[in-house]
Parts: C-alpha cells; sequence; structure tokens
C-alpha cells in the first residue's frame, strides 16, 4: 500500500476519534492493512476484529498478526450487512473501499450500525474515479489517462459505484446516522513523486484482462512503469490521480 493512501487513512481515523481502549470494528478488512493501523491507535488495553467474507485475504491477515504477536486483533469470516450477534456492541466500526462495492450502501451501514454502540462512531474512506480538468495550456499525459481508465472501468464492470466518494455524506445520512465530517484529499503524481500506478495496475492486472478492458499487450506491464514516468517528465507537471474521500458520523444515542 502507497504510503500516501497510509498517512491519508491513518490521518481520518485519528481525526474521527479513533483512540486508546476503544474496540473496533474493521469491516471488509482484507490482509488486515486498516486493521494494524487499528490496533496501533487503541493499544493494547483496546480491541480490534477484522471481518471479511473472503477466507484468502484473512487467512493473510491472521499471519501478519500472529508474526507480529499481537493479542488484541482477531479475525471473522462474514459480510459487514449480516454480523453476528454474538460480538459485543463497538465503540466504532471503520471501513475502506468498502461501500463502492455494496449493493445496497445505505441499508449495509443501517446494518453496520447495530453493531456499533449508541453514540459511537462509523467511519468510512471511498476512492472516486472522478477526475480533475487540468488547467488551461498544460501539457496532456494520454498514457496516464488511459491507465487511469483501465483500472476505474474494470472496477465499474466488477459492479462497483465510482463515484462513492461523492455519495459518501448522503448514505451515511440515509442510514441514520449524525454525520461530523466530510473532507476529501487528493493523490497527486509529479514528475518526482510516483505513487506507484504501475503495481497497482500489475496487482490488478488479471481482472483488467479477465473484464475486457485492455489486453495484455496493450498494456505491457513491464515497460509500463518507465513510460508513465518518461511522460511526466516530459510533460513537466503534476497531476492529481484520483480523490480519496473520508467521513465520520455518529450513531444516535
Amino acid at each position: 500500500m502507497s504510503d500516501i493512501v497510509v498517512n491519508i487513512t491513518r490521518r481520518l481515523l485519528a481525526d474521527a476519534g479513533i483512540s486508546a481502549g476503544m474496540r473496533v470494528l474493521d469491516v471488509g478488512c482484507g490482509r488486515g492493512d486498516v486493521t494494524l493501523m487499528l490496533a496501533e491507535l487503541v493499544g493494547e488495553r483496546g480491541q480490534v476484529v477484522g471481518v471479511d467474507r473472503d477466507v484468502r485475504p484473512l487467512a493473510a491477515a491472521r499471519e501478519r498478526v500472529r508474526a507480529l504477536g499481537l493479542a488484541h486483533i482477531t479475525f471473522a469470516e462474514g459480510d459487514m450487512s449480516a454480523l453476528s450477534s454474538e460480538y459485543e456492541l463497538f465503540d466504532a466500526a471503520v471501513g475502506r473501499r468498502v461501500l463502492m462495492y455494496q449493493p445496497e450502501p445505505v441499508n449495509a451501514v443501517a446494518q453496520l450500525a447495530r453493531a456499533v454502540r449508541p453514540g459511537g462512531l462509523v467511519v468510512f474512506q471511498e476512492h472516486d474515479s472522478t477526475r480533475v480538468p487540468v488547467p488551461g495550456g498544460q501539457a496532456p499525459l494520454p498514457l496516464h489517462e488511459r491507465v487511469h481508465g483501465w483500472m476505474w472501468q474494470t472496477v465499474k464492470r466488477e459492479g462497483a459505484d465510482v463515484h462513492m466518494g461523492f455519495h459518501l455524506s448522503s448514505v451515511l445520512a440515509r442510514a441514520g446516522l449524525a454525520v461530523e465530517q466530510v473532507r476529501v484529499e487528493a493523490i497527486v503524481q509529479t514528475p518526482t513523486q510516483s505513487f506507484g500506478i504501475a503495481a497497482i495496475v500489475r496487482a490488478m492486472l488479471p481482472r483488467i484482462i479477465e473484464q475486457g478492458v485492455a489486453t495484455e499487450a496493450e498494456i505491457d506491464i513491464d515497460t509500463l512503469e518507465r513510460r508513465l514516468l518518461e511522460e511526466q517528465q516530459k510533460a513537466g507537471v503534476a497531476s492529481i490521480w484520483e480523490l480519496v474521500f473520508g467521513a465520520w458520523a455518529r450513531k444516535p444515542a
């Protein structure tokens, strides 16, 4: 995971009020990247439960936690909209890039809120595919635009809402939560600061091909990083790669 995204997520969690001693639920936890951030914030007196419906990343998450010897993290297989009643109520529920894949996000958040104590927090971070127009006269970046299209068109064809960032506040409010803050940060690519786009495309490559968005030959993954860097350096300009929305809301007391 890019350091840029790590820092954006960490700031969101801290500013939302995730702190020492809290019990926090991490929905759609995957390999546990956000789970580990939460564990650091709540400390050993707190507890973090990571939930995901895919057993493969859960196995990797469990191994990471086992290797680190963190006893205040546990994992469970499940869906955010159908959590087991076996858990005590949480002080907060957190999710990153989760709502965009929910067919009924309002209902999913409403169901999730049942696992949060009255007055507790619900925090989500969602990326958005909306492109920010470049200033007039700025040199074009056609390869960057093409790669951006490959990635987001793949996600869209997989059924995701690629504009969940802009929809985030409305989803939380319609689920019955009191929205306290919504923010957006931009991931900026410059000739000297790389976001690691080629690495993301490499990880997505089977999905891009499966969805018929681009062919392996079109992508030419082994030269992609070099071509992207050359284009950016030749243009000598910065570009906004994508927008990252964060929001937190509170369950009515």
